[in-house]
């Protein structure tokens, strides 16, 4: 069973390649995260982050699959975990996704592969932004029609859609969707899709779909739990051969983050916070605003949040 719900803080930044089965509680959006590395281990090659802004409008999430585990994986996360802090009063998640992908050309060696899924939320209207780098698409539930099915994410001719790590210079391509009270989107790795019982064929994504649409979708998060209970099912084993990873996002139904004074004011109390910190020694780097009139002005005035 899941510990009590994790309620992000304000500019937090939550997980790391530990095994992990929790709810996690931010404005808007709840999360209930499930990662169990293969073999035992403690900690393994997939990593999973969630962040939340000083205003508590921009919920980020990042799953990246590594080949391998150990010591290098668990400095790569420590990096990463780095990068969401710089990023995460950042709306816009392009520059972020493309110094990921350096980070993983920096430890490129022979055989290591790695994919990725980067969402920002944007609580006041409920907009999610997904960007891929060869992951395998998300689920979406919408809870109006009560249904499942893949999110197509966008290709243009000037985007590749590639691992991390391969081109330095790598651009990727950004899908925009609106969450409603009740939809659900479910990140996920590989290990669920490449299940297979001895001498059988994968599970496959159009089987994995089958089965997300025969689980029901409660509100206490269950889901994540039950579909991956599935896959092991089907592969006849104890547990899965490779490292899985569940992220499943629900948009909830409290008030929507919005622009105030009260808001604003809170925000520039939580940016002094963290400068003093910094400037004593007992804090990271202070994680600056984008410079964008939606982020900045968007904090006092609620019509420049709008999309």
């Amino acid at each position: 069973m899941p510990e009590e719900a994790h309620l992000m803080q304000c500019s937090e930044v939550w997980g790391g390649n530990d095994e992990v089965d929790r709810a996690v509680a931010m404005p808007g959006l709840d999360a209930w995260v499930l990662s169990k590395p293969s073999g035992g281990d403690a900690s393994g090659g997939d990593i999973h982050y969630v962040s939340s802004c000083a205003t508590g409008r921009i919920t980020r999430i990042l799953v990246a699959d590594v080949a391998g585990h150990g010591s290098e994986v668990s400095a790569l996360a420590l990096r990463l975990r780095g990068l969401m802090r710089r990023f995460v009063n950042y709306i816009d998640q392009t520059r972020l996704m493309e110094l990921v992908n350096r980070e993983f050309a920096a430890i490129r060696t022979e055989g290591r592969f790695a994919t990725a899924l980067l969402a920002t939320y944007w609580g006041p209207t409920g907009d999610l932004e997904v960007t891929s780098a060869g992951h395998p698409p998300p689920l979406l539930f919408r809870a109006e029609k009560g249904t499942w099915d893949y999110v197509t994410l966008e290709r243009e001719s000037s985007v590749q859609d590639l691992p991390l790590g391969v081109l330095d210079e790598a651009r990727f391509g950004k899908t925009r969707l609106r969450m409603r009270p009740g939809d659900v989107m479910m990140l996920y790795t590989d290990a669920l899709l490449e299940a297979r019982a001895d001498g059988g064929p994968l599970l496959g994504p159009r089987q994995l779909l089958e089965m997300a649409r025969a689980v029901r979708v409660p509100d206490d998060g269950t889901f994540a739990r039950t579909l991956v209970e599935r896959v092991r099912e089907y592969s006849g084993r104890d547990t899965l051969d490779d490292d899985a990873t569940v992220l499943a996002l629900r948009r909830n139904d409290v008030r929507r983050p919005r622009g105030s004074i009260r808001a604003g004011l809170s925000a520039v109390a939580q940016f002094a916070k963290e400068i003093s910190l910094a400037v004593a020694g007992k804090g990271p780097q202070v994680a600056w605003p984008e410079a964008r009139r939606d982020n900045l002005l968007g904090a006092w005035m609620d019509r420049f949040n709008r999309r």
